[in-house]
């Protein structure tokens, strides 16, 4: 049965676009987890309104990729409970260090997911850019919406003397968490 929110199939490579957007899912799905936390604690701070503006543009991302998961028949990871967890915990934990501490969780995310769009670009680019030219718009945008927020999270003092230390464990975190997404 033919349904009008479906992608034509024909010629695409199939694991590669389910690997995509389920991680970019799994991805988007995260992230509005720990701006949720973040907000929970610094909702009604002077920082709340900047939080609560970067969790907007990842609401919209996070419709974007429950579209693209229907119309190219994707299954989510199995791991959106833990992710919905460990979402929330990672922006609730950072912002309870203050608004340096949320600001250099995002800064350490973004940095990750625009690093992780811009490989996903380049892997859709070498397999044909024309036939992939919806998904690549897509990503480029939303990868450009990424490094706006981390250039928000530096402009708002993310490079707290800890900084190193907190964005590589992030880091770390952000990376086991595509590895796995992409996989299961």
């Amino acid at each position: 049965r033919l349904c009008s929110t479906r992608v034509a199939q024909g010629g695409i490579n199939k694991p590669i676009i389910d690997r995509i957007i389920r991680v970019d899912h799994a991805g988007e799905y995260g992230a509005n987890r720990i701006y949720a936390g973040q907000m929970a604690v610094l909702g009604r701070s002077s920082v709340g309104p900047v939080i609560q503006q970067m969790w907007n543009q990842e609401k919209v991302h996070l419709k974007k990729f429950n579209e693209l998961m229907v119309a190219y028949r994707v299954r989510p990871t199995v791991l959106l409970p833990f992710w919905n967890v460990a979402g929330f915990v990672l922006g609730a934990g950072s912002a309870l260090l203050g608004k340096k501490g949320a600001m250099a969780c995002t800064v350490a995310v973004e940095e990750s997911i625009s690093e992780h769009y811009n490989n996903q670009i380049r892997t859709l680019i070498e397999e044909d850019p024309e036939k992939y030219k919806e998904l690549l718009q897509v990503i480029k945008q939303f990868r450009d919406e990424e490094q706006e927020h981390h250039d928000i999270g530096l402009e708002h003092d993310a490079e707290t003397p800890a900084y190193s230390v907190l964005k590589t464990a992030i880091q770390l975190g952000c990376k086991a968490a595509i590895f796995l997404s992409e996989r299961i």
